[in-house]
C-alpha cells in the first residue's frame, strides 16, 4: 500500500467493511470485558496501527486529519475499539517525540501498539546508566494489547530535587490486574498496571516539557508537517472517536424505527410520530454541528506543523474548549437518540445502549470534561493565564 490519499482511501474502505463485525462482537467483548482478538486482527489487517508510524519505519506517517477520519470510522462501529484504536495511535504519535534510538526500538515492527498515559502516578530512582521505575497507573486503556506502555512519573534525584517525566517502556515490564469492572467502557479492559523496580535505559525517558513543546534533544525531525502540540493532537483525535459514536448511534436508530409501534398509544410506526421527527432531526443536527466544528481545528494544527511552529496557547485553550464541546454534542446526539428508542433498547442484545453507555462514560475523561475545558478556554478569552500547562 502506497501512502498519501490513496493509502488514507484504503484505509478508510477497509475499516467502512469490518464496522458490521465490530458491531456483532460488542455485545461478546463487554462479556469478556477485552475487546475480541478478531477486532485487533482486523484493524491490523486494514493498516490502523501503521496511521501514526513514521514512513521510515514503514509506517504510512498520516497526517492528523486523515488519522481522525480513520478513527471516526472505527468509532462508528464499536465506541470501545474506536476508543482503543485512539489510545494506540496517539501513543505511537507521542513515540515520535521520543530520541532516534528510542524510536528504532519501538517501531521495529511498524504496527505497533502503545498504551499509557499522562497521570505521573509512578517514581523514577537514578540505578546505573539509567532508573529504575516503580509505581500503579489506573485506567491504562489498551494495556492488555499493547507491545509498550508510557508511564509518566516523578524522576526523584538524590539531591533531593525532582521533576515530571514520561518513560516507555514494554508492556511485558508490567503487571495488569483485573480490576476493570465498569458500567460503561467496558471493553477497553482499562485495568490497572504496575511496575516493581523496572529498569529503563535513559533514552528511553524525556521531560514532560519536552513532550508538550516537542523538545526532545537526540531527536532527528521526522516527516515535515507532524509536530503538532501533544494535547491539541489528543483531544482532536478523542473528538473524532466520539463523533463516530454519534454516527454509528444514529445509524442503528435509523436501522431498528421502521415498523416500531410505540407501546400504550394508537401509533403504529413511531416515524410517523411528530416527536420521533423532532428527536431524530435534533441528534443529526448535534452531529452536524459537531463536524463542522471539528472541520475548522485541521487548517489550524497542519499549518502550525506544515510551518514547524507549534499552536499557540491561545489556539491550544480554543482546541482544548472545544474538542470538549465536540464531545457534549455528541454525547447529546447519542442521549437523545437513546431516549427516543423504547424500553427494548435497555437489553445487551441491542447495540444503540452500549453506544449510549460507553459515551457517557468516555465523556467524564479528567483531560475531556466539559467544565474544566470551558474553564480553559473561557479565561483565555478574557484574558486570562490559561492556569495549566496541559495545553
Amino acid at each position: 500500500m502506497t501512502t498519501g490519499q490513496t493509502a488514507v482511501d484504503a484505509v478508510v474502505k477497509a475499516v467502512a467493511d469490518i464496522v458490521p463485525t465490530l458491531r456483532d462482537n460488542g455485545q461478546k467483548g463487554e462479556q469478556q470485558r477485552w475487546i475480541p482478538d478478531e477486532n485487533i486482527e482486523l484493524l491490523d489487517k486494514a493498516d490502523v496501527f501503521r496511521i501514526a508510524t513514521p514512513g521510515r519505519f514503514g509506517g504510512l506517517d498520516l497526517p492528523l486529519a486523515d488519522q481522525a477520519r480513520i478513527l471516526t470510522e472505527i468509532s462508528r462501529g464499536c465506541p470501545a475499539t474506536g476508543w482503543l484504536a485512539m489510545v494506540w495511535a496517539s501513543n505511537a504519535w507521542c513515540a515520535t517525540l521520543y530520541p532516534d534510538r528510542t524510536q528504532e526500538e519501538v517501531f521495529t515492527n511498524p504496527s505497533v501498539r502503545i498504551s499509557g498515559g499522562f497521570t505521573p502516578t509512578g517514581t523514577l530512582t537514578p540505578s546505573g546508566d539509567g532508573y529504575l521505575l516503580n509505581g500503579s497507573w489506573r485506567f491504562n486503556s489498551g494495556c492488555r494489547g499493547a507491545d509498550w506502555n508510557i508511564a509518566a512519573a516523578i524522576l526523584e534525584r538524590p539531591d533531593g530535587t525532582h521533576d515530571e517525566v514520561v518513560a516507555i517502556v514494554p508492556m511485558s515490564e508490567f503487571s495488569i490486574a483485573d480490576d476493570w469492572h465498569t458500567s460503561a467502557a467496558e471493553a477497553t479492559g482499562s485495568s490497572t498496571t504496575t511496575a516493581q523496580n523496572v529498569f529503563v535505559p535513559a533514552h528511553r525517558i524525556i521531560s514532560f516539557a519536552d513532550a508538550i513543546y516537542n523538545s526532545t534533544p537526540g531527536r532527528t525531525e521526522g516527516t515535515p508537517g507532524r509536530g503538532y502540540g501533544l494535547f491539541s493532537f489528543v483531544v482532536a483525535e478523542c473528538a473524532a472517536t466520539f463523533v463516530g459514536m454519534a454516527r454509528g448511534a444514529y445509524e442503528l436508530f435509523l436501522e431498528r424505527v421502521p415498523g416500531r409501534a410505540i407501546t400504550y398509544t394508537s401509533w403504529e410506526d413511531q416515524r410517523q410520530h411528530p416527536l420521533t421527527q423532532i428527536q431524530v432531526a435534533t441528534a443529526a443536527n448535534k452531529i452536524a454541528a459537531a463536524e463542522a466544528l471539528t472541520a475548522t481545528w485541521w487548517p489550524l494544527l497542519q499549518g502550525r506543523a506544515d510551518a514547524g511552529e507549534q499552536p499557540t496557547d491561545e489556539e491550544k485553550a480554543r482546541l482544548r474548549g472545544e474538542s470538549a464541546y465536540v464531545i457534549q454534542l455528541a454525547k447529546e446526539a447519542v442521549e437523545v437518540l437513546y431516549n427516543a428508542s423504547g424500553a427494548s433498547a435497555i437489553q445487551r442484545s441491542v447495540p444503540i445502549q452500549r453506544f449510549f453507555r460507553d459515551t457517557q462514560g468516555f465523556s467524564l475523561h479528567g483531560l475531556l470534561l466539559l467544565s474544566t475545558n470551558l474553564e480553559v478556554q473561557g479565561r483565555v478569552l478574557l484574558g486570562l493565564d490559561p492556569d495549566t500547562p496541559l495545553l
